[in-house]
């Protein structure tokens, strides 16, 4: 019994250190964003709450929980006020199951325990990421439909007609990796990415742009922000949103940004994969602390590309954000599906030498 009650803590205690470096690198991503676009526009962004402006993403947020909270006179009350809760809980959920480090071990008494910087470890970890990705549309659509304002029902509208296209692009661009590696522990394929074999850098280049795009889609942001578009929708979905219920819309968003990101790092970059970052043998102190750095490096590159498309990319019509993903996306991806499947089917059969294309 003392193996199973240690084990639980190290798991709560492991999520809540996952949520607390969540939360802080979220805030932190609200702040840069502003600070960069600021740049790129020649502007100064925020500089007042505090030194540089490094407390305006907490004075926000305090605003925003101290507002009044008010329901529109023709909304469905109990959906409207549930509905920013289902948006902020599949992206935690999503986030809480990707490997951010190397397991360990340690030992106590004469018992040596398996420590794995992970939520949980699933070994059917893509479908749950796949689940979590769709089910965060629900959060979106019950609110543009339960506010009883038109333009928040536009955009729900176009908020599921979106997902629909873009979430077939992003399952049909993981699905390469499935069939590469051969299985859904995300685990199993950060270590078949060891030793510099990342696949965003080889055969699976495709697979990764396509990812990409497609979890921009997914994170509502430019230039595919169709379902808020303010010079056409007010503010799209969340027009009669306000206050607290507005943050956690608002915070949803950025958290989806960074699983989204983190969720490419693991499948196409490797991982927490390094220099000096064993995979097999059990890891030092020093290099699982390594490895966790690396992860959080590769997310916040990703992260940067997403803030530096937002500040220079325009907003598409919506008959091309449609085109592009039907038209586009899912045919490509289908293609390279089929090729890659032959691919391996080949070297099964022994046509060229195991590992030949990896």
């Amino acid at each position: 019994m003392e193996k199973d009650w240690l084990d639980h803590g190290i798991t709560i205690l492991v999520v809540i250190l996952i949520f607390t470096v969540q939360m802080l690198i979220t805030t932190f991503l609200v702040l840069f964003e502003r600070k960069f676009v600021a740049w790129m526009q020649v502007r100064i962004g925020p500089n007042r709450a505090g030194p540089w402006g490094l407390f305006q993403t907490v004075a926000d947020a305090l605003k925003l929980m101290v507002k009044e909270i008010f329901v529109p006179r023709g909304a469905d009350r109990t959906i409207y006020m549930l509905a920013p809760f289902l948006t902020v809980f599949p992206a935690f959920m999503a986030f809480a199951i990707l490997p951010i480090g190397p397991s360990f071990e340690f030992v106590h008494g004469d018992k040596t325990h398996v420590v794995a910087i992970q939520g949980a470890n699933l070994n059917v970890g893509i479908l749950w990421l796949l689940a979590m990705s769709s089910v965060a549309v629900y959060g979106v659509m019950l609110a543009g439909w339960a506010s009883g304002s038109k333009y928040s029902l536009l955009g729900s509208v176009r908020a599921s007609a979106q997902v629909i296209s873009y979430e077939a692009a992003l399952s049909l661009s993981i699905l390469p990796v499935l069939l590469w590696t051969g299985t859904l522990d995300l685990q199993e394929i950060v270590a078949a990415q060891s030793g510099w074999n990342w696949y965003a850098f080889g055969l699976l280049l495709i697979p990764f742009v396509s990812f990409f795009i497609s979890g921009m889609a997914e994170t509502n942001r430019l230039p595919f922000d169709l379902v808020e578009a303010e010079s056409e929708l007010v503010a799209g979905f969340h027009t009669e949103y306000g206050g607290a219920r507005f943050m956690f819309f608002f915070l949803a968003e950025y958290i989806n940004i960074m699983t989204i990101s983190a969720v490419a790092v693991t499948l196409f970059l490797g991982g927490w994969n390094g220099p000096w970052v064993p995979v097999q043998a059990d890891p030092a102190g020093w290099q699982v602390a390594l490895g966790v750095l690396y992860f959080f490096l590769k997310t916040f590159v990703l992260l940067f590309l997403f803030i530096w498309i937002r500040a220079t990319l325009p907003r598409m019509r919506y008959d091309q954000l449609m085109s592009f993903g039907w038209k586009i996306l899912i045919p490509v991806n289908l293609v390279f599906l089929m090729v890659l499947a032959g691919l391996v089917v080949m070297q099964e059969v022994g046509a060229w030498p195991a590992g030949f294309f990896r």
